[in-house]
């Protein structure tokens, strides 16, 4: 019950979402540091679109952006959750981000001068992607060398000052906010929390608070005040494990399908062990999550792909039911990202 209940959740039972948007608006943050799995995310929670879709929400309709939030890794959210979620998610994220800068070799003057070069180019310039900011960066002497040009996009994106927006091509180009977003309002923190908690379980409910503190990073008794706020929205279940009260029964368990690396699935709780057993090594090793099929609400095998075909690892011997529908889902894999 509790597999189907979430796959529900996801989107990966039941009615699938209209477009890119309502998935976003569903999951609220999608781990997006493989953009071919975000855009594969929406794949698996969709039926007919192409990425090219996504690319549209991002470009033209400016109804997508990309940024580092939550757990201090990017993620795909909605252009309007975008100014809560970054003034809840990532403050905790400066003292690290800070201890990295200097152990690239970026002191805070130079780190400040990278900042204020960013800011000043993207305003002269518009968007400008990642090899375009390390040019103007390198023409001033601040450090980008190894990681340190990810660090300074990342103080900059902390700050509030710049996203991931438009597609220059195959490249996703950085913008500023007050450019691209316009001046964000004022977040009321508490109203945030609220807000938080009840979005989270839209898309990963049952969940518990433990759960949500891992998944959006934020601590604990911040998780439970959000928690608090929405008590008379709320279903308990004797497993302790809390849900939006009133929401749609689970569907039933869907059809077997491929999803891509870093899927939300892999990242929405404390624990995943529920979606992939014993097998986390395989699934997941060095903080590279691997693309997976999924069977009967379980990982069956990780899958890869080789000269345009998908490549299946199976996990064991597969229903032949289930092989001939992760090819038919294959097919629509090639075809998403050509379109």
């Amino acid at each position: 019950m509790l597999t189907a209940e979430r796959l529900t959740a996801q989107l990966l039972a039941g009615p699938p979402a209209a477009d890119p948007v309502a998935v976003a608006g569903r999951l609220l943050a999608i781990q997006a540091q493989d953009a071919r799995g975000a855009r594969l995310a929406v794949r698996s929670r969709t039926t007919g679109l192409g990425a090219s879709d996504v690319d549209r929400a991002l470009t033209q309709d400016r109804t997508l952006v990309v940024t580092w939030l939550n757990r201090g890794t990017l993620h795909l959210v909605r252009a309007e959750d975008y100014p809560w979620l970054q003034a809840l998610t990532t403050p905790q994220l400066a003292t690290g981000n800070r201890r990295r800068l200097g152990q690239e070799g970026v002191s805070e003057a130079a780190a400040a001068q990278g900042v204020a070069v960013i800011e000043r180019a993207l305003a002269d310039e518009g968007p400008l992607t990642r090899h375009e900011l390390r040019d103007r960066l390198d023409a001033v002497g601040v450090p980008t060398a190894r990681q340190a040009l990810v660090h300074l996009l990342m103080l900059a994106s902390l700050r509030g000052l710049i996203v991931r927006g438009p597609m220059k091509g195959a490249t996703q180009a950085f913008v500023l906010v007050r450019d691209w977003l316009g001046e964000p309002e004022p977040v009321d923190r508490d109203a945030a929390l609220a807000d938080l908690a009840r979005r989270y379980l839209a898309g990963h409910g049952p969940a518990s608070d433990r759960d949500l503190a891992a998944w959006a990073g934020v601590r604990l008794g911040d998780a439970r005040a959000g928690l608090a706020a929405i008590a008379g929205e709320l279903s308990a279940g004797e497993d302790g494990l809390m849900d939006l009260a009133g929401r749609e029964p689970a569907a039933p368990l869907p059809p077997p399908r491929l999803l891509g690396p870093f899927d939300p699935l892999l990242h929405g709780w404390a624990s995943r062990e529920w979606v992939v057993g014993d097998r986390p090594g395989v699934v997941t090793s060095n903080g590279v999550f691997r693309p997976i099929a999924l069977a009967g609400g379980r990982a069956v095998a990780t899958w890869r792909l080789d000269a345009g075909r998908v490549r299946l690892s199976a996990f064991g011997r597969l229903a032949r039911s289930d092989a001939a529908a992760l090819e038919r889902d294959a097919q629509d894999v090639t075809r998403f990202l050509a379109a």
